[in-house]
């Protein structure tokens, strides 16, 4: 159930990603050719597209998590008995676990110090632009979560133990 709700919230972020890559496509092209043809241009299309971009970005690392397609070394690992895999990929997770405490914890702080403060162009609270960075940590929690109990349940197969896939494995 959990995974079916984590497949689907991926795939939710998959679609907001082709909005955003699609606004932006057609915000700076727009703009370009504004002030090309036209001699002005859009100053929001600059910023919004900024903000597009880095919100798109933390959206996309909650998928590229879930599908495994970060980059990675797998050199040792595969060199490693089962056990040393199944202790590494715990420690990992762990590891990966904290990593997002404090990204959420940085993130809040600067939502609060931010809160305040507006963006130039736009004039909206500069917090939302840092709360990416939380909600990359609130989506990301439950992949991570949810690969450690399936690792202690030992419902993970030799090939998910490794965290890197290949390209030809992707094939």
């Amino acid at each position: 159930m959990v995974e079916k709700f984590i497949n689907t919230y991926c795939r939710l972020l998959g679609w907001l990603m082709v909005a955003s890559l699609a606004l932006m496509v057609v915000m700076v092209f727009g703009n370009v050719v504004m002030r090309y043809v036209f001699n002005s241009g859009l100053t929001l299309s600059e910023e919004l597209s900024r903000w597009l971009f880095v919100w798109m970005t933390f959206l996309g690392a909650v998928v590229a998590l879930h599908e495994r397609g970060h980059l990675g070394t797998d050199s040792l690992i595969v060199r490693l008995p089962r056990g040393g895999q199944k202790a590494c990929l715990f420690l990992s997770l762990v590891l990966m676990c904290w990593i997002c405490w404090l990204i959420f914890d940085g993130a809040w702080q600067q939502v609060k110090i931010n809160w305040d403060s507006t963006s130039a162009v736009m004039e909206a609270s500069m917090g939302y632009f840092y709360a990416s960075g939380m909600v990359f940590a609130v989506l990301a929690a439950p992949v991570l979560v949810l690969n450690l109990v399936r690792l202690l349940a030992g419902r993970m197969s030799d090939n998910e133990l490794i965290g890197v896939r290949e390209n030809e494995d992707q094939a």
